[in-house]
Order: C-alpha cells, then sequence, then structure tokens
C-alpha cells in the first residue's frame, strides 16, 4: 500500500522511530513538530494520512484535528492521534472531533501499523467512492465497476439514444427503477416527464383511469377530467413497473395505446395522441406467465423490444464496499450524525454475505448500523439476520433455498447436531481467548486490552456480547 503519512509530534525521537516503522514497511514520511507546521505541509494535497500527537506547543494537537475537518479537501483525511499522558476525556474528545484512532506511547509497532493500514484502506475505499459517483453515480445514479455493472453501463449508453421499448428485468431490490431513469435521462427526453407507475400499487378496477385519465361525470366521484398517466409523460418516458401485475383487461388497454399512439379518456369517445416511450420493469418471468396465460403474449413482444437485466449483488461482491460507505453517508447525513466509518473487516464481511435482498436490504441494514453503530463500525455492530435466538443461547436459522447453481448436500442427522457454524466455531474460540487473557492478566482491563491489542470500550462491547463476566 503505497502512501504518504505526516507525523506530527515535537518530539524528534517519536517522529524518528515512527518515521522507521513506517518507512520499513513501504510508506513515505514527511514531519512537523508543531500544528501550524503540520497545517502548511497539508496544503499541497498529497497527504494521505496523518498520526498527530494531542500536546503540541502553540496550537494543540486537538485544535489541529479542528483545522483539518474544517478544511473540504481534509474533512474525510485520516488522523491518527497519540499521546504520553492520554486521559480518557483527551481520548473521548479526540474521537469527537473525528480522530479515526486514538492510542497511547509508548507506541507499539504492530498497533501502529495496523491501525495506519486500516485507516488508509477506509480511506482509499471512500475516494474510490466518490470517483465513482463522479464518473458513474451522477451519470446512471448507480454506483459499482464490477463487469456486471460496467455491461449494464454499455448497454445503457447504447439503448438510450433510441426510440426502442425496453423491458427491464432481475430481482427485487436491484436498482430497475434506476436504470429506468439512467435511460432517461441519458435520452434525447431528458427535458420532459419522467413518470413512474406502479402497476402492482393500484387496484385492478382504477388502473384504466389511472393510466389514461377520465372525463367529468364518468364515474361517481369524477367532478372534473383528469389527465391520465400517458398524457402526464407526453414527450417523456413512462415507467411501468412491476408489469407483471397488471390485470389482462389493463393489459389489453396498454397495448392498444401502444400500437396506436393515442388513448381514450374513460368516459370519452375521442382519441388523445401521445407521444411516450415505455420502459417496463419486472422481477416476475413474464415468458412463464404468457405461457400460463397470465400476460399477453402480444403485449410482452411489444414491450420487449430491448430486455435489460440487472444484476444480483451476489453477481457483482466487490461493489458491496463502495455501495456500503456511499449508504453510510448519506444515511448520516440524513440523520444529523457526524460521519462515520467502518472497520475494513466490517467492509470484507459484508462482501461474503448472500444478500437475498439485494441492494435494498444492504441499504437498509446500513441505514441500521448508522443508527446504532459506533464509530467506527466494527463487526459487532453488524446484525446477525436470519439467526433467531432461543432459550439457553443457542440460534437457528430459517431454511433457506438454494441458489440455482447450488448443489444440495446431503449431511447425516447425528453429525449436522454436533456441527457449528463457521461464525460459531469463530466466537467460541473469540470467548476462549478472552477469558484466558483476562485470567492471566488478573482481569485487569486495561492490560487485556492492550494484550489483545484491541480498546477497552471494545473489549468491554466484547465480553458484554460474549456474556463475559468475573464471578
Amino acid at each position: 500500500m503505497s502512501a504518504t503519512v505526516l507525523l506530527v509530534d515535537d518530539e524528534k525521537n517519536i517522529r524518528r522511530t515512527l518515521q522507521m516503522v513506517l518507512q520499513g514497511a513501504g510508506f513515505d514520511t514527511r514531519e512537523a513538530a508543531t500544528g501550524e507546521d503540520a497545517l502548511r505541509g497539508l496544503e499541497a494535497g498529497d497527504v494521505d494520512l496523518v498520526i498527530l500527537d494531542v500536546r503540541l506547543p502553540g496550537m494543540s494537537g486537538i485544535e489541529v484535528l479542528q483545522r483539518i475537518r474544517q478544511t473540504p479537501a481534509n474533512a474525510r483525511l485520516p488522523v491518527l492521534m497519540i499521546s504520553g499522558h492520554a486521559s480518557v476525556a483527551e481520548a473521548v474528545d479526540a474521537v469527537q472531533h473525528g480522530a479515526t484512532d486514538f492510542f497511547e506511547k509508548p507506541l507499539d509497532r504492530d498497533r501502529v501499523l495496523v491501525s495506519v493500514r486500516n485507516a488508509l484502506r477506509t480511506w482509499q475505499l471512500l475516494r474510490e467512492v466518490e470517483r465513482l459517483r463522479a464518473d458513474a453515480g451522477e451519470r446512471y445514479e448507480m454506483i459499482g465497476e464490477s463487469a456486471a455493472m460496467r455491461r449494464l453501463y454499455s448497454e445503457l449508453e447504447k439503448v438510450a439514444p433510441t426510440k426502442g421499448r425496453v423491458l427491464v428485468t432481475g430481482d427485487s431490490g436491484t436498482g430497475k427503477e434506476l436504470v429506468a431513469r439512467a435511460l432517461h435521462r441519458l435520452s434525447p427526453r431528458k427535458d420532459a416527464p419522467f413518470v413512474k407507475v406502479n402497476c402492482a400499487a393500484i387496484p385492478a378496477e382504477l388502473i384504466e383511469s389511472e393510466l389514461f385519465g377520465y372525463e367529468r361525470g364518468a364515474f361517481t366521484g369524477a367532478q372534473a377530467r383528469k389527465k391520465g398517466l400517458f398524457e402526464a409523460a407526453d414527450k417523456g418516458t413512462l415507467f411501468l413497473d412491476e408489469i407483471g401485475d397488471m390485470s389482462l383487461s389493463a393489459q389489453a388497454k396498454v397495448l392498444r395505446a401502444l400500437q396506436s399512439g393515442e388513448i381514450t379518456r374513460v368516459g370519452s369517445e375521442q382519441s388523445v395522441a401521445v407521444d411516450v416511450r415505455v420502459v417496463a420493469a419486472t422481477n416476475k418471468d413474464l415468458e412463464g406467465a404468457v405461457a400460463r396465460g397470465e400476460f399477453r403474449e402480444d403485449l410482452f413482444f411489444r414491450l420487449n423490444v430491448v430486455p435489460l437485466r440487472t444484476p444480483s449483488l451476489r453477481e457483482r461482491r466487490e461493489d458491496v464496499p463502495a455501495l456500503a460507505l456511499a449508504f453510510l453517508r448519506e444515511f448520516c447525513r440524513e440523520n444529523g450524525l457526524r460521519e462515520k466509518s467502518f472497520d475494513p473487516y466490517v467492509l470484507e464481511a459484508l462482501a461474503e454475505r448472500p444478500w437475498p435482498g439485494n441492494v435494498r436490504e444492504l441499504r437498509n441494514v446500513v441505514e441500521r448500523m448508522a443508527i446504532l453503530g459506533g464509530d467506527p463500525i466494527t463487526r459487532e455492530d453488524v446484525p446477525e439476520d436470519g439467526r433467531i435466538a432461543e432459550p439457553g443461547g443457542h440460534t437457528s436459522r430459517p431454511p433457506a433455498a438454494p441458489d440455482d447453481d447450488d448443489e444440495l448436500i446431503s449431511i447425516p442427522v447425528d453429525a449436522l447436531d454436533r456441527a457449528l457454524t463457521l461464525r460459531e466455531f469463530r466466537d467460541k474460540a473469540e470467548r476462549d481467548y478472552i477469558l484466558a487473557t483476562l485470567a492471566t492478566c488478573d482481569w485487569n482491563i486495561s492490560r487485556s486490552a492492550v494484550v489483545l491489542g484491541v480498546e477497552r470500550t471494545n473489549l468491554h462491547k466484547k465480553m458484554r456480547a460474549f456474556g463475559i463476566r468475573r464471578e
């Protein structure tokens, strides 16, 4: 990992020690003895991380940290705080002002390197998110550079400028509406309306009047003429979401509108010409629905001129860290929270999850962690969805359907009863190791935390999670 680290400490020996440790690990270093020198050193914009002493002559380390956070270019720059005489109040103050991590002198080489690498990994991911937003996000309102997403972007670029009707398919929660909006935004119709219709949310008896409008007196309650959604989308794009849930009678009227380019309001005999590009979406198998007589074949062919498929999240696992970071920033802003970060190991764990609910599920989980989690968000903050607590501390999982490409494996029942999941085995090993360390350190929490290489607050959190307490 190539990076430049600014070392800010008035003690030359501390700077020299950190320089040797970091340069030996392949990092470039710069030095500053005062807060004022540190701020000048950051003006060039080529520093990737700062290690900052709390107590400096003149401007204090906390003041320097505040100035760094107030500079837009460095608002999220990782800053690790160090102190030779740290108090709990100082550590809390540093974290509240945006310190990425905090540790005491004398400095432990491994502790420093782990903290530096974790902070840089998160910082690089944040910059990657910003680059993705600039490149793809503003253009498509989507994040991701996996092969599946690059393929989708390429198809969007080809299809959007044309008049071809598009059928967007994909699992629930994969972002089909975002694809429809991107098609509109990249098309010559971008300055005209984009109108969304959720076909599943409109009762069958109302969908005709919603789509095509009605005349005054057409039915009880129709006190004035109302334009339908086809007319509202004139010269623009009409997005028919969940088209597979539309009734057969409504399908016939939509087909007629697509064939003729005209609609007729309920209660009227006069046709109205409309110029609408229709984009439809579904998570259902429309071809199967056609075979069962649940969907009109002629409408299916009218809609399916250009098929686009949104990939599931398990097909683009490499996009999960960037998505999670983008969602975290969004929810912190929405809830008035100071911007939080992820422990890099959390991002790795999120990328390994199956995500049956796709991007929508990931978004919900990140929102929960943004509100309830600490800073940084650690593994303990990740909700264990699908694990249901039972009396005695055991857990059970609801049966999950295998993926299409998974094979069912037969396991003897007696072997299954004795087996532990990987997560359960890891938790058991971690609990046993924490207990052994506490016993060795005579249950001194501070000393045990140093041996384990974690913060005291993190150790307390783990002890509560594992039900560890001194008898």
